[in-house]
């Protein structure tokens, strides 16, 4: 995906359930911090994008989903399309929201994205712990754009059983390697 079309489901979803506080909480997320040219192919190959709104309004959520998500006439179109998701598909750090990165500009219109900021978006996809999950947080820590101190640092902040925190420790460890 590419922030033009992150952009573009922003507009969309804004528009289908008429408000313009948009949540992107998956991986799509960083194309608010950079845009898809400075990113590694890993971090960008999705068509999806996770989408909430920010109130977290599940009904908002099962509306942007039947209307733009998998497999509707806008993906079918686009070849990109928007998932409505709730505020408790992801585990995300505390103090997540006082970081948000703002994603606004025409083209997200009537709408705008408050996206995670990096390291909480890679601490929450290591807590999900699929491979496609690590392997985007590899790419962006091998890219120099994700800081594995600020990364730990988030880590720590996540509400997990020790099991899963321990997983997490032994793959930041391999990275520092």
């Amino acid at each position: 995906m590419r922030r033009e079309q992150l952009e573009h489901l922003l507009r969309a979803a804004s528009q289908i359930v008429k408000t313009s506080e948009l949540l992107v909480i998956g991986s799509q997320s960083v194309l608010a911090t950079w845009n898809e040219r400075r990113l590694p192919a890993a971090a960008i190959r999705s068509m999806e994008a996770d989408v909430a709104t920010l109130d977290g309004d599940e009904t908002k959520s099962d509306l942007i989903d039947g209307s733009i998500g998998e497999d509707s006439q806008f993906h079918e179109t686009y070849g990109i399309y928007a998932q409505g998701v709730s505020l408790k598909t992801a585990v995300l750090p505390s103090g997540w929201r006082d970081r948000l990165v703002v994603l606004e500009s025409e083209r997200t219109r009537p709408g705008r994205g408050f996206c995670l900021e990096p390291h909480d978006c890679v601490a929450s996809k290591l807590v999900a712990g699929r491979t496609k999950d690590y392997e985007f947080a590899a790419a962006l820590v091998s890219a120099g754009l994700i800081k594995l101190d600020v990364l730990a640092r988030r880590v720590g902040q996540l509400d997990v059983d020790s099991a899963r925190r321990e997983l997490i420790t032994t793959w930041l460890e391999g990275q520092r390697r």
